[in-house]
């Protein structure tokens, strides 16, 4: 599906961080930084705890970090992939990535070409692989895609796979073979114990974040400019995420697959595999491209929910995709919300063509009637607390579509600003009263980028 293959670059793994990250190990085991200069690359395996101090680094080929391992790199660095030898990170079970940016002083994983000259594919990006449960076997183990050969995966929840705060990603997702593809940041079996709170993933390849399981939790997601899927999940994922932005660049999309806000599924056959892939999220907004000039074919539906999947979604704002914008597909997924397992309320709805949308496989003769059509699921959904809207700017954000300076927060009098509900939600949510990711405070500021291919690093 992708153009780019990459798979010998799996097989390095026999180097470590080379000589010239400058750290000093100490008489009791600990680490001093020491300033690294310009010439650091980071290749093969890390076998052992390494902390990179701040400065800028090349990411040469496959870098692997083992278990009993961690990577900790200082705020404010610059992580660059090689360019013929495109790099990607993975941390495998056991193993664990401190990543603590600030926001004044990010971390950024990007390209290594110059300013004007980078592209989608340019590395692979992040894998982060724990010992969280899936609704695979345990015994074997499953295999991220990606071409890498590791695995993810078990029965500790509350696995730690380490921080991700304040990061940059972008210019990721390269594929090994077609439909195994590395995204911007791809978690396998991720567990509670790990930290995601303010990350950007920018102009990736693939999806910008895919949940493979686990219970990871996390806040302040931003995915601008994804080929594929925005936020992907599949195999048991049922963690919780609060405040996240989708927003779609009108001429970019995969070609060989359309791209969605969320796509979700139980797993790629649609079965009763458990746990049942159910995420719960809140105080999202999803932009899509709103029919601007120039908007590519393949541009999808905000919420693309199938193959027996469940979910959560509430207190958001879906706007401006092309073909839908709540969507239920299979028989399984809308019993689910049906029965109220899958819950889809107080959210703000628009879409260019069908706000609400249900694909059935064949017939469905267990669901109930009133939800076997567009009209169905829009009564539903109205019921419990959403607001349909035929034009966009009714919604009356800032500037939300596509550009170099966003604005996601509600205007003055914007129904985004009241009728949130949070009756019933885990104690992880905040309860603003707003509907969106943001109300009055914009949480982009200062450690975010809208343009990274001008970027100076």
């Amino acid at each position: 599906m992708k153009k780019i293959l990459f798979g010998t670059l799996a097989l390095v793994s026999i180097l470590s961080v080379t000589s010239c990250v400058k750290v000093k190990f100490d008489d009791d085991g600990t680490t001093t930084p020491v300033d690294p200069g310009t010439d650091n690359t980071i290749s093969g395996t890390i076998s052992s705890s390494r902390f990179l101090a701040k400065g800028t680094y090349t990411l040469k080929g496959y870098v692997y970090v083992t278990e009993g391992a961690t990577l900790t790199i200082e705020a404010g660095s610059v992580i660059k992939s090689d360019i013929t030898e495109k790099g990607a990170l993975i941390i495998e079970r056991g193993g664990k990535l401190i990543a603590d940016g600030k926001a004044a002083n990010p971390i950024v994983f990007t390209s290594g070409k110059p300013a004007g000259q980078r592209a989608p594919g340019d590395w692979g990006g992040i894998i982060l692989l724990g010992k969280a449960p899936t609704n695979r076997p345990l015994d074997p183990a499953p295999t991220i895609e990606g071409g890498v050969g590791r695995k993810y995966g078990g029965t500790d929840p509350n696995d730690e796979s380490g921080i991700l705060r304040f990061v940059r990603i972008e210019f990721a997702g390269i594929a090994a073979e077609p439909g195994s593809e590395i995204n911007g940041l791809t978690l396998g079996g991720v567990g509670a114990g790990t930290i995601i709170e303010n990350v950007q993933v920018s102009f990736g390849n693939d999806d910008a974040y895919e949940f493979f399981g686990g219970t990871v939790n996390a806040k302040n997601l931003i995915a601008l400019a994804t080929a594929d899927d925005d936020f992907d999940f599949d195999f048991g994922y049922t963690g919780k995420i609060q405040f996240g932005i989708s927003m779609r660049k009108p001429d970019f999309v995969d070609a060989g697959d359309a791209g969605n806000g969320i796509e979700a599924d139980n797993d790629a056959s649609g079965t009763t595999a458990t746990p049942n892939t159910r995420p719960q999220l809140s105080n999202f907004t999803f932009v899509g491209p709103n029919n601007a000039t120039g908007t590519a074919t393949n541009h999808n539906i905000a919420n693309r929910w199938r193959r027996r999947v469940q979910f959560v979604l509430r207190n958001s704002i879906l706007m401006g995709y092309q073909k839908g914008g709540f969507g239920l597909e299979s028989d399984g997924t809308a019993q689910a919300y049906v029965d109220n397992i899958s819950e889809f309320k107080n959210n703000l709805v628009h879409a260019v063509t069908k706000p609400y949308l249900i694909v059935l496989s064949n017939g469905s003769p267990t669901v109930k009637p009133t939800i076997l059509t567009d009209e169905g699921i829009k009564s539903k959904a109205e019921s419990e607390g959403c607001i349909t809207y035929t034009n966009a700017e009714d919604i009356q954000l800032e500037n939300p579509f596509y550009s170099t300076s966003p604005n996601f927060l509600p205007k003055t009098g914007s129904p985004a600003l009241a009728g949130s509900n949070y009756d019933g939600m885990n104690s992880f949510f905040e309860k603003p009263t707003y509907r969106g990711a943001m109300g009055t405070t914009n949480w982009t500021s200062g450690w975010t980028n809208w343009d990274p291919q001008n970027a100076s690093y």
